[in-house]
């Protein structure tokens, strides 16, 4: 087998071959982006989905569906230490000053690079410290009065105006939203409130963890009348065997179907696993079709490549307490746990435990889909605690 033209790409971000499975999450996308280019109001997209599912790529992919749509597009990632300002600021601007490449901006273009400036002022964020430059006077009075929910929805609507002045629009995209703090991410959610109403042809689309969901809701009741949740999930088999099939078969190579069965019975069907299984199939197999005993070799490669890499950088960003907190949730299985069950196999109280819980939350390891349940967000990582930690540490 030619490694070359190995077509499986596992890795942060990178488009698989094949995107199987997600026609109907890029397709709603889709019509919410020329919708909003038309001027009528849509609800946005934030996807919600544990790690390895492909949420970046998807997000990827539909920044450039928007782009090929005309549609001037930004897309930036939040982190746990995330300044929505500082995120924010760098990426309107360059929307801005793409309505115009002659530089010979129109007076609303001209206006929302003054609101900019302000709105940098008002949050006493210097333009420098930025490293960016506007030329253009300070709109005064409009998004500086250091209130972030006033100011980023007055700077929402200058850009929206600003779009619709140029007949142009504007898809601001961000990956990892869980991270914003909540008084950020309601101010967000207020700004696309504001363009909204106002029916200007801007619009923004998220990605984050499964949390994000309680936390729109959370920062501001009436997110859900502003946002759909779509819901990025491992594949089904039959999926999971069109990712893995279809590439290798474009480049004349086949699976036998003991091969994807076992694929899929170690990766089940998240997409991030399928392309680490099928590139690390591909390379040992000799030749095609890629058998059973091609996998069962790949199986060793794939789980020591993963341990080394996807499940260790994130396991070293964790404190001893709070490696103990996941060996613990790894014992009692892949599924939701009660957090004093948990909290009982460490020995301590509920409320013991509770600052290891909110500490892993925030750094996005973990995750509670119902009130006083507690999941791992990285699929198959109770295996790998297992793997580096076979013992409870008592």
């Amino acid at each position: 087998m030619n490694p070359i033209i190995n077509p499986f790409a596992p890795g942060a971000g990178n488009r698989p071959p094949s995107l199987a499975g997600r026609s109907d999450i890029l397709k709603n996308a889709e019509i919410a982006i020329k919708r909003i280019q038309q001027g009528k109001a849509e609800r946005c997209p934030f996807i919600v989905g544990l790690r390895g599912v492909g949420k970046t790529v998807l997000l990827v992919e539909i920044q450039r569906m928007a782009e090929n749509s005309g549609c001037q597009t930004v897309m930036v990632e939040a982190q746990e230490s995330s300044n929505i300002a500082r995120l924010l600021v760098p990426a309107l601007r360059k929307i801005l000053l793409s309505f115009d490449k002659s530089k010979e901006f129109k007076d609303k273009t001209k206006k929302a690079l003054g609101v900019l400036k302000s709105f940098l002022s008002g949050l006493k964020i210097g333009i420098g410290e930025l490293e960016i430059s506007i030329n253009e006077p300070a709109e005064i009075g409009v998004a500086d009065s250091g209130l972030l929910e006033t100011d980023l929805a007055d700077l929402f609507v200058a850009v929206g105006e600003a779009a619709q002045e140029a007949k142009s629009s504007a898809t601001i995209i961000i990956d990892e939203l869980q991270y914003l703090p909540e008084i950020e991410l309601g101010a967000l959610i207020m700004a696309v409130h504001k363009v909204s109403q106002k029916q200007l042809p801007i619009m923004l689309i998220g990605a984050g963890l499964p949390q994000l969901l309680g936390n729109t809701g959370k920062a501001k009741s009436y997110a859900e009348r502003l946002f759909i949740f779509p819901q990025a999930t491992a594949l089904s088999e039959e999926d999971s065997r069109i990712a893995l099939q279809e590439p290798a078969m474009n480049e004349q190579v086949a699976f036998t179907e003991e091969a994807l069965a076992e694929i899929y019975k170690q990766t089940k069907g998240y997409p991030y696993f399928l392309q680490e299984w099928g590139f690390q199939s591909w390379n040992i197999a000799e030749n095609s079709p890629i058998d059973i005993n091609d996998v069962y070799e790949a199986n060793r490669m794939a789980i020591t490549n993963l341990d080394e890499s996807f499940f260790r950088v994130r396991f070293d960003r964790l404190t001893p307490r709070e490696q103990d907190y996941l060996r613990a949730l790894a014992e009692l299985g892949d599924k939701p746990q009660r957090s004093g069950d948990i909290a009982g196999i460490l020995g301590i109280s509920t409320e013991g435990a509770a600052p290891l819980r909110a500490g892993l939350i925030a750094k996005g390891m973990i995750y509670s889909p119902r009130h006083g349940d507690t999941a791992f967000t990285v699929p198959l990582f109770d295996e790998f605690m297992k793997r580096i930690m076979p013992e409870l540490r008592r």
